[in-house]
This record gives structure tokens, C-alpha cells and sequence, in this order.
């Protein structure tokens, strides 16, 4: 294979502005590469597959939690947020990852979980010990109402109520997610201290910033107020599935808490001597983009920040593209979104909006060239489907509690596949902790290499497009427009213009090109040109990139 290695970061200097345009490529580390044989993902895994990764040419990897952890939600349940679980390896792994990467280019962030941790943590069982402790109030714990009953009516997202009677306290606790997975209380200072030493451990370490799970759910309402009913009309399954009755809240007291905000310019702080940035995942059915807004305007909050706009069920049109770009201008001028349209928790696109071949090119082109910076999920580059795993191999807890008509989240979970030559995709050689869908094998990356027109190639060009024009990587956009299927936009960057059409649907479509002198671009992307009569004809999931230079009207 042939690495084409990005020139490596000076270490030794500091580059805040990095992460702008940015294309990260995320690992789940459960599932990249077995290095011991016992079907379980691991560090060294990933030290092994840094080389196919430089391929790609993207900026930086995105690393889910490989913390010590009892694994009851798989990582998201942190028992010691400074060491590595025996399973992934050790610290000295990570450190080998972090020099690896750095050495090919790379930069490295890792998955903080910092709303709550597992119910085996430390810190956890000395709070629960009794209400007397020096952590008696680093949890969110509450007295019963008169009758016995929780205190308020928030839900968990994982179902049912958010709080679990604890006979310890005799009290309850608060858990937005599991029951093992207690919410820490933003609301002491202490916490927040602790929470920012860990940050400063890893960013010791040499990472390069953080993607922040659940960034909207770390402060709830001191007051403990009821959550209001959310009407029908108003309810979506972004986050949480359909027959969730989580979607029947507004989550107003429970997440999206004002003084979240003074916690994040904290951490700001922390990072910024580092050159660090972070990406938040933003959690709310109702108000994601405008939280993004919030949470990366200015320069000492967070740098990036995605919603689930693009990770939702329902394929985009060419009206919901400008729909959401819109509104994102409208409520995050002044902040940074972060793109991606498959991830751990959500039904891989190429399933989840039933995407034939010269749609996915399509859509992999369409994010390359939006504003914002990007998130490529492991797997997305091969066009891997979803695997349909079957209840008795079913791991993930949401799942399980909601199946049949809820799957979970492990059949956008299961082993990379880097060769076609045995059932496990040369994952592991020993039994996978989730099987290898046998239709994933043919489009393996080995399969892919060899295959000129296979869909690996086309990501590593569109990021490659990328790459090589700043306009689309940290440029402006004018208005986001569609005329009828084809949306269509110009970005900019010192002169230089961009005009980008996208042909959303499986119908030719006809554009006029803007006025003006225009250059084509794109051929390798199967960008289509200005025909004879002046138009863009573009066939079924085609795209138009043109390009104006600086002074040429």
C-alpha cells in the first residue's frame, strides 16, 4: 500500500486554529483491529491501521472511550478517566498511538465523557457511602417526594424514569442514560475542578483535543423543576428512537442548562495553551443547532459542536439541506459546525437512507464541500451497510431494551473489514465480540484497493478536493439554495470562488451556471461540465464544481 503521508505537525508549536475545516476520521476502538486474538479491538490495533488511515488524508482521528470501564455501556461507563482499560492495552499503547499518528501527520482526539460516570467509579461509591462524605455531593441526589415517588418527571434516554432509588441514602440519584451511569453535579465546584485535571492529564499526554460526549447534558436545574410535556406535532426521533417516550419531553430542566456555559469557557481555557480543540455532541431533538450556536460563538467556548440534523433517520432533500443550512446561519453565524452523516449511535447512512452506489459518491462529495468542519465514521469509506445482527448476538443495552422495533446500536458497531480471505475480515483471529457481516466482506479494504472505481478511492479524492482548496475547508458560503432537486451554494476564500451543485435525487436536473467565468473542476468526482447550451445537466446524483479565481469577474 502506498502511504501518502501528510507533512507532521511541529510539535513543539501551537496551531489554534487547526481544527477549522478539519476532516476527522472516528475510530471505535472495540471494532478497528484486534491485536491478541481476543475479538475485542485494541490500541495496538489501531498503532497497526495508522498507515491506511494517512491514506485517507484526513486531519485527525476521533477515538471512543478506551477508559477503565465495566463496559455496561462499552466505554461511556468510566470507572478511571486516567488509565486504559486492560482490554484496549495500557497507557503505554496510547502513548504509541499519539507518537504514531503524530509522526504520520495525524492529529489525535479522544472521546472525554464528562456528564456522568459509572456507578463503579470511585467517586461514585463514596458518595452513595452515606450523606456525610467530602463527595456526598459530587452526584446529582435527591430526597423522594412525600409519597415515595422520584422527585421530578425526568426520563432517561435509555427509558423509563432518569432516577434510581439508591438504599444507601435512601435517596435517589440521577441517571440520564443507565442506571450504572450516575450524573455528576455541575453545580460543585469541585467537580468541575476534578473533571478539568482529567482533561489536563490527556492533554499532558500529547492529545490534541476532545470530542465531548453528551456536552449538553452536563448542568441540570438546581431547582429540580418538572420538565414540560412536548406536543406531538413537535416530537422527532433525532436522538432517541421513536418509541422512546423521551420524545414526549422538552428537556428544559433535565440538559440545555445555562450555566453549562461557564464550564465550557473553563475548559476553553484548559486547552487553549495546548493548541486543543474540541467537537460536542449536542443531544436535543429540538434544539440542536441553536445550542451549537451558543456553545461555539465567540472564541472561549468550544470550537465545533454537531447536532443530529444530518444523522437523523430520513434521507435529506435538496429543501431539508437548505433548510438546515439556513438555520444555521441564521442561529450560528458566529460559531462552527461539524458535519457527518454516520457515527456509533445512529444506523449507517448508506442503509439508513437506502443510498445506491452513485449516491453515496455523491453525498461523500456534498460533505466535503459544506461549511464546517467533518466527521468520517470507520467503515463509512467502504460504503459498509448496516449489519443486521441478531437478537442473541445483540450487545448494546438500548437495543435490548427496545427490540424489536429498535435494534440498537451495535449493527453500525461490528469489526472493520480489511480483507475478504476468512469470515472475520482479518478483524481478529479470534471469535469478534460482535460478528462480521459476511456482505461486508466483498467491500473490504483489500477488495477496494484493487477496485479503481470503488468507493475507498472516491473518499480519498473528495478529501483530497478538500484539502486542496481552502475555500471549501475554511472559506464562507453565500446562501445555501435549491432549484427544485439541486442544491447549490458558492464558498469563498481570498478571492477564489467555488460554485458547488449537488443533483439530490435519482432524476437528471438541469442549472444554469452563475454569471461570470467559470473553470470546471472535479472531473475525478465525476463533477459533470457546462454543456453546449450554456447549462449544467446533471445526471442522477451528480455534482457541478466550478471554480472563479481572485480578479476574474
Amino acid at each position: 500500500m502506498n502511504v501518502a503521508v501528510k507533512a507532521p505537525h511541529a510539535m513543539g508549536a501551537v496551531d489554534n486554529d487547526w481544527w477549522r475545516g478539519a476532516v476527522i476520521y472516528q475510530i471505535y476502538p472495540r471494532s478497528f483491529q484486534d491485536s491478541n486474538g481476543d475479538g475485542v479491538g485494541d490500541l495496538a490495533g489501531i498503532v497497526q491501521r495508522l498507515p491506511y488511515i494517512a491514506t485517507l488524508g484526513v486531519d485527525a482521528i476521533w477515538i471512543s472511550p478506551f477508559f477503565t470501564s465495566p463496559m455496561k455501556d462499552f466505554g461511556y461507563d468510566v470507572s478511571d478517566y486516567c488509565d486504559v482499560d486492560p482490554m484496549f492495552g495500557t497507557l503505554a499503547d496510547f502513548d504509541a498511538v499519539v507518537e504514531t499518528a503524530h509522526r504520520l501527520g495525524i492529529r489525535v482526539m479522544i472521546d472525554l465523557v464528562l456528564s456522568h460516570t459509572s456507578d463503579a467509579h470511585p467517586w461514585f461509591v463514596e458518595s452513595r457511602a452515606n450523606c456525610d462524605n467530602p463527595r456526598h455531593d459530587w452526584y446529582v441526589w435527591s430526597d423522594p417526594k412525600p409519597d415515595g415517588t422520584p422527585p421530578n418527571n425526568w426520563l432517561s434516554i435509555f427509558g423509563g424514569s432518569a432516577w434510581q432509588w439508591d438504599t444507601r441514602r435512601e435517596q435517589y440519584y440521577l441517571h440520564n442514560f443507565l442506571v450504572s451511569q450516575p450524573d455528576l453535579n455541575f453545580h460543585n465546584m469541585d467537580v468541575q475542578g476534578a473533571l478539568l485535571d482529567v482533561a489536563t492529564f490527556w492533554l499532558n499526554r500529547g492529545v490534541d483535543g476532545f470530542r465531548l460526549d453528551t456536552i449538553n447534558f452536563y448542568t441540570h436545574d438546581a431547582e429540580l423543576r418538572d420538565n414540560p410535556a412536548l406536543p406531538p406535532e413537535r416530537r422527532n426521533a433525532d436522538t432517541a428512537p421513536a418509541v422512546n417516550p423521551y420524545n414526549h419531553q422538552e428537556h428544559i430542566y433535565s440538559k440545555n442548562r445555562p450555566e453549562n456555559l461557564d464550564f465550557l469557557r473553563k475548559l476553553r481555557a484548559v486547552m487553549e495553551p495546548f493548541g486543543a480543540a474540541a467537537v460536542g455532541e449536542v443531544g436535543d431533538a429540538q434544539r440542536g443547532l441553536e445550542i451549537m450556536g451558543e456553545y461555539t460563538a465567540g472564541d472561549d467556548l468550544m470550537q465545533m459542536c454537531y447536532a443530529f440534523e444530518f444523522l437523523s433517520p430520513e434521507q435529506p432533500t435538496a429543501d431539508r439541506i437548505v433548510e438546515v443550512m439556513g438555520r444555521v446561519d441564521a442561529v450560528a453565524a458566529d460559531g462552527w459546525a461539524c458535519w457527518a452523516f454516520s457515527n456509533h449511535d445512529v444506523k449507517r447512512h448508506a442503509s439508513r437512507w437506502n443510498l445506491p452506489p452513485a449516491a453515496q459518491r455523491m453525498f461523500a462529495t456534498l460533505l466535503m464541500c459544506l461549511r464546517g468542519s467533518v466527521c468520517l465514521y470507520q467503515g463509512e469509506e467502504l460504503g459498509l451497510p448496516e449489519a443486521d445482527v441478531a437478537f442473541e448476538d445483540l450487545q448494546d443495552p438500548y437495543g435490548i431494551e427496545f427490540w424489536p422495533e429498535f435494534k440498537g446500536r451495535d449493527g453500525c458497531r461490528t469489526p472493520m473489514v480489511w480483507e475478504p480471505s476468512n469470515q472475520n475480515g482479518a478483524f481478529t483471529t479470534g471469535r469478534p465480540w460482535l460478528p462480521v457481516a459476511s456482505e461486508h466482506l466483498a467491500l473490504s479494504v483489500a477488495a477496494q484497493e484493487d477496485d479503481p472505481g470503488a468507493l475507498l478511492h472516491h473518499y480519498r479524492r473528495a478529501v483530497a478536493f478538500r484539502q486542496a482548496h481552502p475555500a471549501l475547508s475554511v472559506g464562507s458560503h453565500d446562501k445555501v439554495s435549491a432549484t427544485g432537486d439541486v442544491v447549490h451554494f458558492t464558498r469563498a476564500h481570498d478571492g477564489v470562488q467555488i460554485f458547488c451543485a449537488f443533483n439530490i435525487s435519482d432524476s437528471p436536473s438541469d442549472l444554469d451556471l452563475p454569471a461570470g467565468v467559470w473553470t470546471p473542476i472535479g472531473d475525478d468526482l465525476g463533477a459533470a461540465h457546462v454543456s453546449a447550451d450554456g447549462r449544467m445537466h446533471l445526471g442522477p446524483w451528480q455534482v457541478c464544481l466550478f471554480t472563479k479565481p481572485a480578479n476574474i469577474v
